[in-house]
């Protein structure tokens, strides 16, 4: 069946993408509704602008924005409270892997691609073939993708401190284990970076089935709990990696493109940093989403999938560019450098690296373990790896 209302949304202006709801809207919100959308992947950093472009420009569907910020780990917990309560006060989950997997296992989401398909694009048409892969085996009905990067394992480093690299994981065991508490990565539940290395060490390893965390990654925990030996406490994110190594405290982390090009565009870490892979690396790809609890008014939805379909169109992806934070970003095909903000074009001009295109393009992609078993692989990271091993205090 044909839905001249998405086409409309697909050709027309930003303004038009009230249109395709407006049945909905009837029956529902009288009049502009407030949304109350929390980050807990940075994605705000990506995504703010082009959500305050769509507010702005449909002040009949929305009349006030309230962001909030929260750890991935604390989410699905104070869903799940609300939900039970019946007074849920969050209506868009701006989030990566960890909450929208443990979600998608509590059944906290609204399964907008199923319940709602005449309100959003088809994926076919508007998602680029990498983001279009991690839509469906890994958003499923729930999650709306938004942003895209191949993401990692990289491995970030100070030249005048590191001056061997290493090119093996058997070298980078040896080197921590010399080089005592000189390397660490963040708690994978909570961190891009520490997500990536723990889903790629299974193929950098050569483990009998990278897909399962239980029973085929038998190198890769031996191997976890060894270079353990050399770690003395694993930050509760990212920012904390990239802060020691900045200070000094740290002289190689785990990294990928985005965490490497946006901290030394913030000043956080050194200019100078370099970045190398191991043998046998793939790609493992991040993807952020939009997520729906169950529970948000029935009012609110029109402007929720309106606000959802504009974030899949061109102008408001190209903003995801942004300061490298998440590179290269858009999730839509067709969406070029040359249409995002000069800022963005003159950050990664000085900060973004030239070798990256091709590691991008020589690299084998492989797609993250699915929502139950990645819950699954961070709690048994969380037991078997990163217990005893906490922040100091």
């Amino acid at each position: 069946m044909t839905h001249p209302t998405r086409r409309a949304l697909m050709a027309g202006a930003a303004g038009l993408a009230a249109l395709k709801t407006g049945a909905a809207f009837a029956q529902g919100a009288a009049g502009p509704v407030a949304l109350n959308i929390i980050d807990v992947a940075g994605n705000l950093q990506l995504t703010q602008a082009a959500i305050e472009r769509f507010a702005k420009e449909n002040p009949k569907l929305v009349s006030r924005l309230n962001f909030s910020r929260a750890p991935s780990p604390e989410l699905p917990g104070k869903l799940k409270a609300q939900q039970a309560a019946n007074r849920v006060d969050i209506d868009l989950v701006l989030t990566g892997p960890g909450a929208m997997s443990d979600g998608i296992q509590q059944g906290l989401w609204v399964d907008v691609w199923k319940s709602h398909a005449a309100s959003l694009p088809k994926q076919e048409e508007v998602y680029h073939e990498q983001a279009l892969m991690m839509q469906r085996n890994f958003g499923q009905n729930e999650g709306v993708a938004v942003v895209y990067s191949p993401s990692g394992p990289l491995f970030e480093y100070m030249p005048d401190r590191l001056k061997t690299v290493p090119k093996t994981a058997a070298e980078l065991l040896a080197y921590v284990k010399q080089n005592p508490n000189r390397f660490t990565y963040a708690r994978p539940v909570n961190s891009g970076p520490g997500w990536t290395w723990l889903m790629g060490l299974p193929y950098i390893l050569g483990d009998s089935d990278p897909g399962d965390p239980m029973k085929g990654w038998d190198k890769s925990w031996a191997y976890l709990k060894e270079l353990g030996t050399g770690i003395d406490y694993y930050p509760g994110g990212t920012t904390g990696t990239m802060k020691e190594l900045g200070e000094g405290t740290r002289d190689v982390i785990v990294s990928t493109l985005g965490w490497d090009i946006n901290p030394r565009a913030l000043g956080i870490v050194p200019k100078e940093a370099k970045v190398f892979v191991l043998d046998n690396t793939h790609w493992i790809p991040d993807t952020q989403f939009m997520c729906v609890p169950k529970g948000v008014p029935a009012e609110k939805m029109p402007a929720l999938l309106a606000l959802m379909s504009y974030m899949l169109k061109p102008e408001a992806q190209a903003y995801t560019f942004d300061k490298g934070y998440f590179y290269p970003g858009p999730a839509v095909k067709g969406v070029t450098l040359a249409q995002a903000p000069q800022e963005s074009r003159d950050v990664l001009a000085e900060f973004g690296r030239p070798e990256y295109d091709k590691l991008i393009e020589s690299l084998p992609t492989r797609p993250p373990l699915t929502p139950e078993r990645l819950v699954a692989a961070f709690r048994r990271w969380d037991q078997e790896i990163g217990a005893g091993h906490g922040a100091p205090q």
